[in-house]
């Protein structure tokens, strides 16, 4: 099918836009085809999983909202500090620092206990939140470069985000951090996904 060159149909004795060589063929194709526009409401969407709805300006833009990477990185970053909120308390609450009950010092108090579970539910919960966080915004930042969601973005971010939690310790532990939360990355999607 060849279309006729980009003509300005203003400038006299230009040729009209044609779609087949023939007039008898282009009239037929316009006849099937009509013309070149296509209005909303010709879409014709498949009914297989019930009514289908067209979504409204309304529901796009939440939509938008929601698959930004501020919006999942800002939810990485609470969910990260939920979990490691929960994950302290029971540390916390399995291994508490208190001094032998046999000996003569000073008994721990209530209050003390429940500092020190504080402070460690807390400490695990900004931990988690900043790896969660970091994670969220990495991968999204790779995949909108990448333009494609697949595993490799998860691995690239895995990757990242333990070589940049393992660098506080050196360069080694940044690369063995790198890796191994790399393969860990790797090894979630392959069991979200092939499931």
């Amino acid at each position: 099918m060849s279309v006729a060159p980009n003509v300005d149909p203003k400038v006299d004795g230009a040729p009209k836009p044609r779609i087949l060589d023939t007039a008898e063929l282009d009239r037929m194709a316009m006849h099937f085809v009509g013309n070149m526009n296509r209005y909303r409401e010709n879409i014709i969407i498949p009914k297989s999983n019930g009514p289908v709805k067209i979504k409204t300006n309304e529901e796009k833009l939440i939509e938008t909202a929601v698959e930004s990477c501020a919006f999942k990185s800002a939810m990485a970053c609470v969910m990260g500090y939920g979990l490691g909120a929960a994950l302290g308390l029971f540390s916390a609450s399995v291994n508490p620092n208190m001094a032998d009950p046999f000996a003569n010092e000073k008994k721990q108090t209530a209050r003390e206990v429940f500092r020190e579970m504080r402070g460690t539910t807390h400490s695990y919960a900004k931990n988690f939140a900043l790896i969660g966080a970091v994670f969220s915004v990495v991968e999204c930042t790779i995949e909108s470069q990448r333009g494609v969601t697949d595993w490799r973005n998860g691995t690239y971010a895995g990757g990242i985000t333990g070589g940049l939690i393992g660098l506080r310790a050196g360069i080694k532990a940044g690369i063995i951090g790198g890796l191994g939360f790399a393969a860990f990355s790797s090894a979630i999607d392959y069991y979200m996904h092939m499931r």
